[in-house]
C-alpha cells in the first residue's frame, strides 16, 4: 500500500512560481511511476508530469515551465510550476502507479491540493 499527501498549492498572480510536493509513504519502493496530474473546474483530470526510472514525461502545455524531480531519501516528488498562468488553476493530484502483476498496475492518489493562478 501506498499513501499519498501532497502540499504548496495556493494562490498566485499569472506569472508567479509555486512548488508542489507529495510525500508517499507505505510500500514506496515498489512505485515504478509517479507524477501529478490535475483537474480544472468543468474538465477532465489530465496527466501533468509523471516520473520512473527511464523517463520523464510532461504535458505539452507545460512543458519548459514545469519541471517534476523526485528525492529517493525523503519519498517525495516535487513539481515546480514556473511561469504560472490561468489556465493553470485546478486541484493538483499526486499519482503513484505499482506493478502487481505480469499485465496489471495498480494507482493511488492523494487527496490534492489546490491551485489558483490570478491575473
Amino acid at each position: 500500500q501506498v499513501q499519498l499527501v501532497e502540499s504548496g498549492g495556493g494562490l498566485v498572480q499569472a506569472g508567479g512560481s509555486l512548488r508542489l510536493s507529495c510525500a508517499a509513504s507505505g510500500s514506496t519502493a515498489s512505485i515504478v511511476v509517479i507524477g501529478w496530474y490535475r483537474q480544472a473546474p468543468g474538465k477532465q483530470r489530465e496527466l501533468v508530469a509523471t516520473i520512473s526510472s527511464s523517463r520523464i514525461n510532461y504535458a505539452d502545455s507545460v512543458k519548459g515551465r514545469f519541471t517534476v524531480s523526485r528525492d529517493y531519501v525523503k519519498n517525495t516528488v516535487y513539481l515546480q510550476m514556473n511561469s504560472l498562468q490561468p489556465e493553470d488553476t485546478a486541484v493538483y493530484y499526486c499519482n503513484a502507479g505499482v506493478i502487481t502483476g505480469p499485465t496489471t498496475h495498480r494507482d493511488y492518489w492523494g487527496q490534492g491540493t489546490q491551485v489558483t493562478v490570478s491575473s
